[in-house]
């Protein structure tokens, strides 16, 4: 049995059929049914049931199909291994990211390159719930997020601590000072907040300190994505509660920040990479940015 053969057989079992499987693999029928014989006769037993044109997996071809997954990730990160005991430092780094926090990568991206131009960055957006999927299904090497987030399967490390602001739209009038609202007055406007697609966040904490002192807020918009949060705040839909980093980058004009009176809404961020997988030396030194990040102000 080869890493080839396995491929072959996991290409059958998903589409179901010889023709499928060989027009997705770009190779000719004969050649991938005499691979799947070979592996058959090399186990011992079939590992399909023919039925006319599909083939459906045996008990023994169910349970090669489920372990093949594991096999070909531990394939992936033992050559990423033994890649690494050379130069490394080149391929592709697969980092996620909350776009709330977005603005924590761009500067080592820039500094990283400069210092390892053989690397190829790829980034994907998400809410911290999927992000974590996407780590634990493999697809991303590591990810900055939101806390909360369950981080028992995670290495961590945390980022500064931000401050919530409140954003409104420029004409809105309110008491006080220009630069601060109470959470009195805040609760009782209509509210866009960031909520992500699933589990407990950042929606949920602000909502807890929101009640405090209004039983029954009004949240006109939910939504995981804070550039159309804010745009929803300049055309006057509502008033939004949003980490302070995340109004700084993301500013889209005709509206104003003011910072919250009562000091109880914080917001922390964390990168996060998974326990029981190989990191890469990339992505560890990528990592290793987030200790500096003084330097890079």
């Amino acid at each position: 049995m080869d890493m080839r053969q396995l491929k072959y057989f996991h290409t059958i079992a998903t589409e179901g059929q010889i023709t499928k499987a060989a027009k997705k693999l770009h190779i000719a029928q004969p050649p991938l049914s005499q691979s799947l014989k070979n592996l058959e006769h090399s186990i011992g037993t079939p590992l399909f049931d023919r039925n006319g044109r599909r083939m459906e997996l045996t008990e023994a071809g169910r349970t090669l199909y489920q372990r093949c997954e594991t096999i070909f990730e531990f394939f992936e990160e033992t050559l990423l291994e033994v890649q690494d005991t050379g130069e490394g430092m080149r391929g592709k780094l697969s980092i996620g990211c909350v776009k709330s926090a977005f603005s924590h990568i761009p500067r080592k991206m820039k500094r990283f390159g400069e210092n390892y131009p053989d690397i190829t960055f790829e980034l994907k957006e998400g809410d911290s719930a999927s992000l974590a999927e996407d780590l634990k299904n493999r697809r991303i090497d590591f990810a900055v997020i939101r806390l909360p987030l369950e981080l028992d399967e995670f290495h961590h490390k945390r980022l500064p601590v931000e401050d919530y602001v409140a954003v409104l739209p420029d004409e809105w009038l309110v008491e006080g000072d220009d630069n601060t609202i109470c959470m009195e007055l805040l609760s009782a406007l209509p509210l866009l907040l960031l909520r992500r697609t699933s589990g407990r966040g950042q929606y949920e904490l602000i909502l807890d300190q929101v009640k405090n002192y209004n039983a029954s807020p009004k949240v006109v918009t939910m939504c995981p994505d804070v550039d159309m949060i804010l745009e929803l705040v300049s055309e006057g839909v509502g008033a939004a509660i949003i980490p302070e980093l995340a109004y700084q980058k993301h500013n889209p004009g005709k509206v104003k920040m003011m910072k919250i009176k009562e000091d109880t809404l914080h917001s922390e961020s964390a990168v996060i990479w998974l326990k029981d997988r190989y990191l890469s030396k990339s992505a560890q030194k990528f990592i290793e940015l987030f200790d500096k990040e003084d330097e890079m102000e």
